[in-house]
């Protein structure tokens, strides 16, 4: 007599998203979608430095450059925008990816030149050049101990 065994690969996403597909059915019933992906999100952001400059990297996909407001106040870097749903007249079966407002904050360093900072919007990603001053301190400061 002669075992075999067949190797069955388990995924335990799927049993948790068959879960919460219950959950949301039992709980809200047949609800708008839209309203469920109506969050807050944050795009992800690279920061850089170079000699000259700070380049920030954020991607904001399907966020025209005209829903992007940057400020700069009190020594912070404020980025805002809103990505929109539109597919409001469909029904929709599965939302993985986040709309609505965001907003990202960063404390500028004192050798950024506040009133040079570039923007520029290309393919979805959003590009923050900070150039710095030419005031540098010194590399390296001993301090005595009395």
């Amino acid at each position: 007599m002669e075992l075999t065994m067949n190797l069955i690969h388990y995924n335990p996403f799927k049993e948790m998203e068959s879960l919460f597909s219950r959950f949301r059915q039992d709980t809200f019933g047949d609800f708008n979608l839209q309203n469920f992906t109506q969050t807050d999100w944050v795009p992800p952001v690279d920061i850089n430095e170079s000699d000259k400059e700070f380049l920030l990297t954020i991607e904001v996909p399907q966020i025209d450059k005209d829903d992007i407001k940057i400020q700069v106040q009190n020594g912070m870097l404020n980025i805002s925008g809103e990505r929109k749903y539109e597919n409001e007249d469909k029904k929709a079966h599965r939302i993985e990816r986040f709309y609505g407002s965001f907003q990202r904050s960063f404390k500028l360093p004192d050798n950024v030149k506040e009133d040079k900072i570039h923007a520029d919007h290309k393919n979805g990603v959003l590009y923050l050049s900070l150039p710095k001053s030419e005031e540098k301190g010194p590399a390296l400061l001993d301090i005595k101990i009395h």
